[in-house]
């Protein structure tokens, strides 16, 4: 549940309309889906990590590249998702309470994750199964709601509107496909948790749609909030779009530990195997060191209104380098490997791809 796609969608108000958004949407998660099928096949058949896999094509030295560029927008979407998990704590309180301080939330929210970093991410698979459903249903609930506070400005602004099928379109496409981009690179390190049996369809299947849901749910109703009110922080999208009080502080509890859920697995531990692997540390302070990082990526200026068109090329742009990384993998391991790998070589730094990719 990446969080970033309410302020995706707010970004295409004026754009496009909503049948074109949905559409947009449905074509990226069905693409990525596609995309992280073929490039986990190698975690998925050797069981072998994204930093392991990438030293066939790029070798040890040469792995360092991909696993920097990986790192940064996963680092950079830590910070991001630690602040609105961080806000949808502040407003529970303020509603529950009286008490508001976002630094407070924020600064023990992060340190929260930190901490649960350091534990590994298999420890909190229960809260996910739980939070998922939910979360979907609090979505449905929204999205219905929204409809019926904001039928009329909807209707004007965004359905009865002509929007385009041209470049914007396509440009917006890529942005949601871009979004899940980083997944594209280290999805061994999920694949190689599935069960052998699981065929190819089927993992399309599960990676489409643990993606396509709750983006089209999210970028939808960003864009029809903020295309009836301006509003593109997501925590004051919610907060206008339920009306049910108990049904807003739950849900804004949910969404703070699905930010939990969704930095672990997505934005620390890619980052923190790149750190062990580069510089040679433990996980634990890896983990840590990029919870740190998070902290400098100055989340509060990502949030504001001005900003949902510099984080939509923010995205365009890490795309842009993640893209080739990806092809360049796709290519060693079907044309060049044949999808057969030596693991002898692959955990030997003193072997023959010690610095380069090593012949068939």
């Amino acid at each position: 549940m990446s969080i970033g796609t309410f302020t995706i969608g707010s970004g295409l108000v004026g754009t496009l309309n909503l049948l074109q958004t949905f559409v947009a949407i449905t074509i990226g998660c069905t693409v990525i889906g596609v995309a992280l099928m073929f490039n986990g096949k190698a975690g998925h058949k050797y069981g072998i990590p994204f930093m392991v896999q990438t030293r066939s094509a790029f070798g040890f030295t040469g792995s360092r590249i991909p696993a920097l560029v990986r790192s940064v927008p996963a680092i950079v979407w830590f910070g991001f998702q630690s602040w609105i998990g961080a806000g949808a704590l502040n407003l529970v309180s303020e509603t529950m309470f009286g008490f508001s301080n976002i630094w407070v939330f924020f600064i023990g929210f992060q340190l929260l994750q930190i901490g649960l970093s350091v534990l590994g991410f298999h420890g909190i698979k229960w809260l996910e199964n739980i939070g998922s459903v939910f979360i979907i249903g609090a979505l449905i609930y929204m999205f219905f709601s929204v409809i019926n506070k904001y039928g009329d400005q909807i209707s004007a602004n965004l359905i009865n509107v002509e929007g385009t099928w041209g470049a914007p379109f396509w440009g917006a496409t890529m942005l949601f496909l871009g979004i899940y981009s980083t997944m594209m690179l280290n999805v061994s390190d999920y694949s190689r948790e599935l069960r052998k049996d699981v065929g190819p369809l089927r993992q399309v299947a599960i990676y489409a749609n643990s993606i396509l849901p709750a983006t089209l749910f999210m970028g939808m109703i960003g864009l029809m909030v903020s295309g009836a009110t301006g509003e593109v922080d997501p925590i004051k999208v919610f907060s206008s779009a339920v009306d049910n009080k108990f049904l807003l502080i739950v849900t804004l509890v949910f969404i703070a530990f699905a930010q939990v859920t969704t930095n672990i697995l997505n934005n620390v531990v890619p980052p923190a195997y790149a750190l062990m692997d580069i510089f040679k540390l433990k996980f634990k302070t890896s983990a840590v060191l990029v919870g740190l990082l998070a902290f400098a990526t100055f989340p509060w200026e990502l949030v504001k209104d001005r900003s949902a068109a510099g984080l939509n090329l923010f995205i365009r742009t890490y795309s842009a380098f993640l893209g080739p990384i990806f092809a360049i993998l796709i290519v060693d391991y079907f044309f060049i490997r044949k999808q057969t790998l030596n693991l002898e070589k692959l955990y030997d730094p003193e072997g023959p791809i010690r610095a380069s990719i090593w012949p068939r």
